[in-house]
């Protein structure tokens, strides 16, 4: 969404008399949100600026319900590690380049082994994500 795009009131409070966007509370009260979410998204380019603010709107409630009801506990790095490298498709001698040998990549990849800093910048640089992840 563009920042300098202007939203007509008149337009956006049509928007949300008929979409009616709220605290989700419920899973069939996710589920409702999610079709509105899919029908705006599929829109894409010819989405007005008023449909692109009621877009941001639904996300975020349905992104907080989400967080509410399905709690993440942090996973240690190497599970981290472990998932980004099974999303991926990686064996750990792919990572040998970014972690050293193929042994300090194993015990890195098997949490016998801490990740140092360093090694935590290049895992980021290397997967596209936050070094803190390692860490």
């Amino acid at each position: 969404m563009e920042a300098n795009r202007t939203i007509d009131a008149k337009k956006y409070g049509r928007l949300l008399s008929k979409a009616l966007p709220s605290v989700v509370k419920s899973e069939k009260e996710n589920e409702q949100m999610l079709a509105e979410i899919e029908q705006l998204i599929d829109k894409g380019d010819e989405r007005s600026p008023e449909e692109d603010t009621l877009l941001e709107l639904l996300c975020r409630l349905v992104e907080d319900f989400e967080e509410r009801a399905y709690p993440v506990d942090d996973a240690p790095p190497h599970e981290v590690l472990q998932h980004l490298m099974e999303a991926r498709d990686l064996k750990q001698a792919d990572l040998a380049p970014v972690l050293g040998t193929r042994g300090r990549v194993s015990e890195i990849v098997n949490g016998k082994r801490a990740i140092s800093k360093a090694q935590a910048k290049a895992l980021g640089e290397f997967f596209h994500v936050s070094p803190s992840l390692f860490i």
